[in-house]
């Protein structure tokens, strides 16, 4: 495939962790930004951020940041578009892979194997223990227009609803050898926070 670029999904609102930037949370000594972009720059390049407001409190990860062009709160497919117009602008890639900035253990193999069962035009979404993360995905940037047209009309941002109105397929990926947890476990509240730095002691040790 020609260059995938990447878009970590750093816009959401934080409620259950009290507001604020969850990503700049500490996780094994680092933000769980810098565990997220660490693992995603082997696999895809070059990288964006998607948050709005002020982009120099992302400063020390030298990531160019992109904020929301839909109005409002449109949720993970807004920082998608984002990212989509920025890699259409900004660089030669032709694909864009999106994760989210929580999510500090997906695999190490994503990018590659979303690329191939990628096909043409498709959508192609990850999946562990039975479960879609459509936040995990590689999007064909040739669909920013088709994607901005369903956020403006506004009847619903979900994800998973702009996905099954495309050509799309599945991979799945299996559950993490050393601790058995889900590769794309998320860190939403301060207890999430305790299970991932056991998680990182795990795969330390592993």
């Amino acid at each position: 495939m020609n260059v995938i670029a990447g878009i970590i999904l750093a816009g959401g609102r934080s409620r259950r962790m009290g507001g604020g930037d969850k990503c700049l949370r500490r996780l094994g000594g680092r933000p769980l930004l810098r565990h997220v972009i660490d693992r995603l720059a082997p696999q895809a390049g070059p990288l964006a951020i998607s948050a709005n407001g002020d982009p120099s409190r992302f400063a020390e990860f030298s990531v160019p940041v992109v904020p929301d062009t839909i109005p409002g709160f449109a949720g993970p497919l807004a920082g998608v578009l984002a990212g989509m117009e920025w890699a259409r602008r900004e660089t030669d890639a032709t694909w864009l892979v999106s994760v989210a900035s929580d999510t500090p253990f997906f695999p190490t193999d994503l990018v590659s194997r979303l690329a191939t069962a990628a096909d043409q035009e498709n959508i192609v979404v990850a999946s562990s223990g039975g479960r879609r993360h459509p936040v995990f995905a590689l999007w064909p940037v040739t669909l920013a227009p088709a994607l901005r047209a369903f956020l403006e009309d506004g009847a619903t941002y979900k994800v998973s609803t702009f996905v099954e109105g495309h050509e799309s397929a599945v991979v799945d990926f299996a559950m993490i050898e050393a601790t058995g947890g889900d590769p794309f476990f998320n860190v939403n509240t301060q207890e999430d926070l305790a299970v991932a730095e056991g998680l990182i002691r795990a795969e330390r040790t592993s």
